[in-house]
């Protein structure tokens, strides 16, 4: 009797057992459910997102596309169009020469720049550069970035592809003249030269217009053409202490020194800005050739040519001359240039911000020294 009364105790307590296993199961079923629900629900979350964040970034892309539109680099002699440190693909040596489209892809885009109104300025600011200064004249480019931070009028006499000093063979002489670089600008402010070897850039207009006996600002920014030329020394003094035989004009920092010369003598009430050079990489289609520290295309890297201006400045410093090290200064460099570069020498909106905006804190800074 106690032994059937014992075993129906097991069974009993076999069930109740059984059914808490159930129980736990059913449980564990349940959550298991309703954490399948939560994940689905968190992924259908994280897809739309995703989608709206690919959509987000096509509209960018097209933004972006579209501001650089018609930005090129061809080779020195015009022969061929290809990406100058881009990363497009191409066979050819990556010594080429920074230009915008053709000149006259560019006339509706001058006129809207250059044209008059009848606002009032601050201050006049004449800008003598390459495509660094050239290759945007929209308002997310340097120069119109320039002129809102310094409520300036600004005559942006840039042209891509063109260097500070004449290359090998180039005429000297103002009636035989050819450069469309630093020093055939000044002279064709001064009226020395015919103008028009700039027919169809931007500048020519801007040359007509300005009346630069009103000038506060004269910007020289040159340096990476010369640099990328390889025929254009830093200075006719070599390291070892030897001497070119060349012209001083036909090297970079003899070029720069005539024009600051020549524009202080021609307008002893402007002040004059000498801009280095910016950090750059240099790329053959996808292969990484250097940077402004270590290409070397004879005559030094790309930051010696940012030191020859340093240099140029020094001996004037006194002269109503300013100075910036973009190349040291600007904060492009290795760490920032996907950010800042679009090609590893042109600027994207962003770096033309950052580099434009700290040319005008200099301005700025001198034109209301009191502030």
């Amino acid at each position: 009797m106690e032994s059937r009364k014992s075993s129906g105790k097991r069974r009993h307590s076999n069930n109740n057992l059984l059914l808490i296993v159930l129980i736990g199961f059913c449980i564990l079923a349940l959550i298991e459910i309703l954490y399948g629900q939560a994940q689905m629900k968190v992924e259908k979350e994280r897809l739309a997102l995703a989608e709206e964040n690919n959509q987000t970034v096509q509209e960018l892309k097209d933004e972006w596309n579209q501001i650089k539109e018609g930005t090129s680099v061809v080779t020195q002699e015009g022969e061929s169009e290809q990406p100058v440190g881009g990363k497009e693909e191409s066979e050819e040596q990556p010594k080429v020469m920074e230009q915008s489209d053709k000149p006259e892809d560019k006339d509706d885009q001058a006129k809207e720049e250059e044209e008059e109104d009848d606002g009032e300025y601050a201050m006049q600011i004449v800008i003598l550069g390459d495509s660094i200064m050239d290759h945007d004249r929209t308002e997310s480019g340097p120069a119109a970035i320039i002129a809102e931070a310094c409520g300036a009028k600004v005559y942006n006499l840039a042209m891509g592809g063109t260097t500070a000093a004449l290359l090998p063979g180039e005429p000297a002489g103002n009636d035989d003249w050819e450069s469309r670089g630093l020093l055939g600008v000044v002279k064709a402010i001064q009226g020395k030269i015919d103008k028009s070897i700039f027919d169809g850039y931007p500048a020519k207009e801007a040359l007509e217009e300005c009346d630069f006996e009103k000038t506060d600002y004269f910007i020289i920014e040159y340096g990476v053409n010369d640099f990328l030329s390889g025929q254009i020394p830093q200075s006719t003094l070599m390291a070892d202490g030897s001497v070119l035989n060349i012209g001083e004009i036909y090297s970079y920092t003899g070029a720069m020194r005539d024009a600051v010369n020549t524009l202080m003598n021609s307008f002893p009430n402007a002040k004059i800005l000498i801009v280095a050079p910016h950090y750059c990489q240099v790329f053959s289609g996808k292969t990484f050739m250097g940077d402004g520290y270590s290409l070397d295309y004879g005559y030094g890297p790309l930051v010696s040519f940012a030191r020859g201006a340093g240099y140029v400045y020094e001996q004037y410093k006194d002269e109503n001359v300013l100075f910036y090290n973009a190349f040291e200064l600007s904060g492009i460099n290795a760490e920032t240039a996907d950010d800042y570069l679009e090609d590893g020498v042109h600027m994207t909106p962003l770096g033309s911000r950052v580099y434009a905006e700290a040319i005008s804190r200099i301005i700025n800074k001198d034109f209301y020294p009191e502030e």
